[in-house]
């Protein structure tokens, strides 16, 4: 059965504790297929567990591999990420486009790779070479050098995005629910009838104007049941302390 996700595979990489925050950043987004390569410090590595923390179990299962030809035999499609001009004819995607890519082709039953490089200069040519698309994260030229973790951390937000069905935006209901129109409309009239009896309608022939617009304004607003209590509560409070004051 092929893998519903892509294997993230670190090439070579140096530190210890970037190896574990990249653990700790795929598991952040639901990836658990890591791969490494060649690991500078030797494997397993104490620094990357105590990195990882509660994402240590993609470590314990994490593929070692001598080299980059072996990580990717069993891949049918293998991105590369760099900063840099490689000189090679390849396509190049965002790391939007290339999981929204990979999305389509584990969905087609084909295995993906991607591949980071180490920390101090990245993938060589060679790996580069064997990728079949490069991923580019559209960052400062001035300052084009993502750490290991972060460029990890990156790519695996964007395949959660591609893959997730989250919305743009939410609104956390605190133990209340939206108004509805009647309520909204009492409380238009609420305040229609105690400003109307304060003269704010003035002049006359500007009053159903007023009242219409002031009306729109409650319209406008997004109200929870809680917010009509409390403007109802505000006005009925200002009332009792003019009566009481008069």
């Amino acid at each position: 059965m092929t893998d519903l996700q892509p294997a993230f595979i670190l090439v070579r990489p140096q530190m210890g504790e970037n190896i574990g925050g990249a653990a700790r950043a795929m598991w952040n987004f639901g990836l658990d297929r890591m791969r490494v390569v060649a690991p500078r410090d030797g494997w397993p590595n104490p620094r990357a567990v105590a990195m990882a923390s509660g994402a240590g179990r993609l470590l314990d299962a994490a593929m070692l591999f001598d080299d980059t030809a072996a990580a990717i035999a069993d891949c049918d499609f293998v991105f590369a990420t760099t900063a840099r001009a490689r000189d090679l004819t390849k396509p190049v995607m965002t790391p939007e486009r290339a999981m929204e890519h990979a999305r389509a082709m584990i969905a087609q039953g084909r295995r993906v790779g991607v591949l980071f490089g180490p920390e101090r200069a990245g993938l060589e040519n060679e790996d580069v070479a064997r990728a079949n698309a490069i991923v580019s994260v559209p960052v400062n030229p001035d300052f084009a050098s993502l750490n290991l973790a972060q460029c990890v951390l990156l790519t695996a937000y964007e395949w959660r995005r591609q893959t997730g069905d989250v919305p743009p935006e939410v609104v956390e209901m605190a133990r209340t629910e939206r108004a509805s129109h009647v309520e909204i409309d009492k409380l238009s009239a609420h305040y229609e009838a105690r400003l109307a009896k304060a003269g704010f309608f003035f002049p006359e022939h500007k009053a159903e104007g007023m009242k219409r617009n002031l009306r729109n304004l409650w319209s406008r607003m997004p109200l929870t049941r809680a917010d009509v209590q409390v403007f109802h509560g505000i006005l009925r409070q200002m009332v009792r302390w003019k009566e009481r004051d008069d």
